[in-house]
């Protein structure tokens, strides 16, 4: 399972509270935050719903990353 999120990060420190958050987070295998791109995506045996909600939790206004249009 893949997840991409969308996250309002504008510095290193917002980057760390995500990567907090997904480092104690149950079934996460790997993460890969982009400050830049705003973007982050998550590895693992996670429920998509749990992982938006844990990273909602480090205070940062979080949406799924929006689909490719086909």
């Amino acid at each position: 399972q893949i997840v991409e999120l969308k996250v309002a990060m504008t510095c290193e420190g917002c980057v760390g509270a995500v990567k907090r958050v997904l480092g104690k987070m149950q079934g996460v295998e790997s993460f890969d935050v982009d400050l830049k791109e705003q973007k982050v995506t998550v590895k693992g045996n996670v429920k998509a719903e749990d992982v938006l909600q844990t990273v909602s939790k480090t205070g940062k206004a979080t949406t799924f990353w929006p689909k490719e249009e086909q």
